[in-house]
């Protein structure tokens, strides 16, 4: 039996951490092709890097550190305080790795039901927890994406490259159109969430096994009936959580999301600084695009979004970057935003499934 497991977890290795050469690959070529074709090095010489620079570059850094935090707290918080600080650092490390190496579209949503169930719950229980924290992140872009519209106005949202005289709010603004198909699908996914959690969890587990009656997932159907039960039993545990539980849960997810985004703005006063001034309306806008890229992102069919991801940077973010720097400034926030977490994921991975194939799961978390 101990060989079953560690030939199980040998195949999981390796197909994950093969997988990680792949965004990697996407995003440099298409940050090469944009090099060559837009990037004139002389420029790079009234770059000037100075401790002035090194202190927004670590704000940058510690940006992502609250970020990650953040969803480390989420995670105790549903969990009950039954996961120690460690199996959530350990969780949210292998659920961004899972993200980074599967399109944007799909997530790493499904692959974190695993590692939360190995680490002590159930499966029906880990299913509600991982759809509570999808949840909170797709409430926040629900929330955020109209406030930030009032704020900026919808034409200083997405008024990049377009003729004078033509409309930005239109379907044949790509920016706009990306933006409206994303939005839609997350206010959809919000809405199904919130119905299957707090209203009628034996709907949602009568769809799911709606769904899993098709040819290719039918044998999986069974397990399917024993999660959407356990997501009924866990539902109700949901239900009779006090607002304040939500709201906890809610604030680190907002501080985890703006903190993400914050990044780009302590980039650009790191190496920009000295070129042009950013007024605070700047700052204001180059965050609400960054909100707007991520939910365009949904729709990109690459391994965390790579490539899409830098060229949509390059493209939306050039009002507020010198001409020459934008493709440089997208590699630079993709490796402090991105990359990071391919090595992270792939250095913890193969020790956590050691630790969870040998035979000695986790029962600490208990309903």
């Amino acid at each position: 039996m101990p060989a079953k497991h560690n030939n199980k977890e040998e195949v999981i290795t390796k197909r994950h951490v093969r997988k990680i050469i792949y965004p990697i690959i996407i995003g440099l070529a298409v940050v090469v092709y944009l090099l060559q074709r837009e990037v004139d090095v002389d420029v790079f010489a009234i770059i000037t890097v100075t401790w002035y620079s090194v202190f927004w570059i670590s704000l940058a850094i510690l940006m992502m550190v609250i970020r990650d935090l953040g969803y480390i707290i989420r995670l105790r918080i549903l969990s009950h305080g039954g996961f120690s600080w460690r199996q959530c650092f350990n969780v949210i490390m292998l659920w961004e790795f899972s993200s980074a190496i599967t399109p944007s579209a799909i997530g790493g949503t499904g692959v974190a039901i695993f590692f939360v169930n190995r680490e002590g719950l159930s499966m029906g229980r880990s299913s509600a927890v991982v759809m509570a924290t999808s949840f909170l992140d797709e409430l926040y872009f629900i929330l955020m994406f109209p406030l930030l519209i009032l704020i900026v106005s919808g034409p200083s949202l997405f008024a990049i490259g377009i003729e004078p005289g033509e409309d930005a709010i239109s379907f044949t603004n790509e920016f706009f159109f990306f933006a409206v198909i994303g939005y839609s699908v997350k206010f959809f996914f919000v809405i199904l969430v919130a119905y299957g959690l707090f209203v009628n969890p034996r709907g949602l587990k009568w769809l799911l096994l709606w769904i899993f009656r098709l040819p290719f997932i039918r044998r999986w159907r069974y397990k399917m009936h024993e999660t959407g039960t356990d997501l009924i039993l866990t539902s109700g545990v949901f239900k009779a959580k006090p607002m304040g539980f939500w709201v906890k849960a809610f604030v680190a997810t907002f501080f985890s999301w703006t903190a993400r985004y914050w990044v780009v703005n302590f980039l650009l006063l790191a190496f920009f600084y000295n070129i042009r001034v950013y007024q605070l309306f700047d700052h204001i806008l180059i965050f609400a695009r960054q909100l707007v890229m991520w939910i365009m992102m949904l729709v990109s069919p690459t391994p965390g979004g790579s490539g899409f991801a830098e060229f949509v940077f390059s493209r939306y973010l050039s009002d507020f970057i010198p001409i020459g720097f934008v493709v440089m400034m997208a590699l630079v926030w993709r490796l402090v935003s991105y990359y990071p977490y391919l090595f992270i994921g792939a250095v913890i991975l193969p020790r956590w499934l050691a630790g969870r194939f040998s035979g000695k799961k986790k029962v600490r978390a208990t309903q």
